[in-house]
């Protein structure tokens, strides 16, 4: 079907310039009816001329919010649900969202935080290679595929609901937290099928517990000890913190650790030993 649409409308969007105020060093952008190239523009433009902090309002699925930002000391707030490949690449800022996000969230992403104060899609973290991805909600499929800590920078990710088959697949570093605490699904398991699927590095904790067959074979099941905890519990900590949560209620139950057998699961496939 061939869609008509007005001279400078894409899909919905204007192709025109947000609207932009500025107070300070901090600057808020109408992001109503704004075509995602024109808004990404004009939040690098704001960046640049040292804004500390960008307010973006009336978010409605943009796409790339944050993505190829390097900046430290700077505060992105998205007001609606961010889209596609939010924080992509990014490289030290921070993006809190005060909503919903999409698919891709922290995609291949450096370093920096980000926060979603609501539920997010899939593939989350894909290739992430440093900073942290906090979501207060439900995610959904492949969370955590490949992800890796690069050098001396180790991406981490917490997501406080539950989520869906393929949790951690092909992980290769970092560290993937899943508390099954502020979730929409209260009748489904913790997480799906497949968790840790391909995982040759790196260390997923559940809180809670999780069935063999839910689990790919290169992993093995543990009961987080003492040492796990006291590496896990100031992450947990920052979590709280950022998502107004008791850090006591998300300790009050027991964490289940997985981690890898062998950092060459599939070695035997491909090369003699």
């Amino acid at each position: 079907m061939t869609r008509t649409m007005a001279p400078g409308v894409v899909e919905g969007y204007l192709k025109v310039a947000p609207t932009v105020t500025r107070d300070g060093d901090a600057v808020t952008i109408d992001a109503n009816g704004v075509y995602y190239k024109q808004l990404n523009e004009a939040v690098r433009q704001a960046i640049d001329a040292g804004a500390a902090t960008v307010r973006i309002e009336n978010v409605n699925g943009q796409r790339y919010i944050g993505t190829g930002v390097k900046a430290s000391g700077v505060r992105i707030e998205v007001h609606g649900t961010a889209g596609n490949d939010m924080a992509m690449f990014m490289d030290g800022p921070e993006i809190e969202v005060f909503g919903n996000a999409q698919d891709g969230v922290g995609n291949t992403m450096n370093a920096g935080r980000v926060v979603v104060h609501g539920d997010a899609g899939d593939v989350l973290g894909y290739g992430m290679r440093g900073g942290r991805v906090y979501v207060k909600g439900d995610v959904g499929y492949r969370v955590g595929i490949h992800m890796k800590a690069y050098e001396n920078l180790v991406p981490i990710m917490v997501c406080g609901g539950k989520a869906r088959d393929f949790f951690g697949e092909y992980m290769a570093g970092g560290m993937l937290v899943l508390l099954g605490m502020n979730t929409q699904f209260a009748e489904q398991p913790l997480v799906g099928g497949f968790t840790g699927a391909g995982m040759h590095g790196g260390v997923i904790y559940l809180r809670g517990s999780v069935e063999p067959w839910q689990c790919g074979k290169e992993v093995g099941i543990f009961q987080a000890t003492e040492e796990d905890m006291a590496e896990l519990t100031p992450i947990l900590a920052d979590y709280a913190e950022a998502m107004g949560m008791d850090i006591e209620q998300i300790l009050a139950e027991p964490f289940t650790k997985l981690a890898p057998f062998s950092h060459r699961p599939y070695g035997k496939l491909y090369a003699p030993m």
